[in-house]
């Protein structure tokens, strides 16, 4: 019992540092990301906001070649790491991977969005719902080439830990926190196996 619980504490002490070290690197980049794309521009002129889905994508391929990359290359890898940190932050093994897909991308979609909505108040930046579209799309990437693959492979290396290659021992401890305990059925004997025959 006690080899249990010491393992049930190491888990638990596992769980906290993940999401920590994820949590820290979230704010982090976050905090980047705000410095970065909400510092006042000194710019001679700037474009207008652009509404129009894929015309700002449009323009950039126009262009051609390693500029229509960068380009579009800055837009997808902006806010992509979101697509692995808001898992890590969550910190969860056992999560139902479209579930998990939709929360992050939809967290994902919107940060930009909030960033967006902030730009307009600053001097310089101009509003791009591709820019929207893309950033949401790079961390929907990024979340399906990483995090299906590390989860996985976490819960092997748990399940090893207790002695089960395919992480039930972790499915099972977790089901059970919240069931209560049963106690066995006791039988009743019949009465004629309980009383003594009765004297003529």
């Amino acid at each position: 019992m006690g080899g249990v619980q010491r393992q049930g504490s190491v888990g638990g002490s596992a769980a906290i540092r993940v999401r920590v070290t994820g949590s820290v690197l979230l704010v982090a980049h976050l905090a980047f990301v705000a410095w970065l794309m909400l510092r006042p521009l000194d710019v001679p002129w700037v474009l207008p906001a652009n509404l129009r889905p894929f015309a700002t994508v449009r323009a950039d391929l126009a262009l051609g070649g390693a500029e229509a990359v960068r380009r579009i290359g800055e837009g997808l890898g902006l806010l992509a790491p979101l697509g692995v940190l808001l898992p890590l932050a969550h910190g969860r093994l056992h999560v139902s991977p479209l579930g998990s897909l939709v929360r992050t991308v939809a967290a994902g979609a919107m940060v930009s969005l909030a960033i967006a909505l902030l730009q307009t108040g600053v001097p310089g930046r101009v509003v791009d719902v591709d820019t929207l579209f893309l950033n949401t799309l790079g961390v929907a990437v990024v979340h399906l080439a990483a995090v299906p693959a590390v989860r996985s492979r976490l819960r092997r290396r748990a399940g090893r830990l207790d002695g089960h290659p395919d992480g039930s021992a972790v499915r099972r401890q977790d089901a059970a926190q919240g069931r209560t305990p049963t106690i066995p059925r006791v039988g009743i004997a019949p009465w004629s196996d309980v009383l003594p025959p009765s004297s003529p």
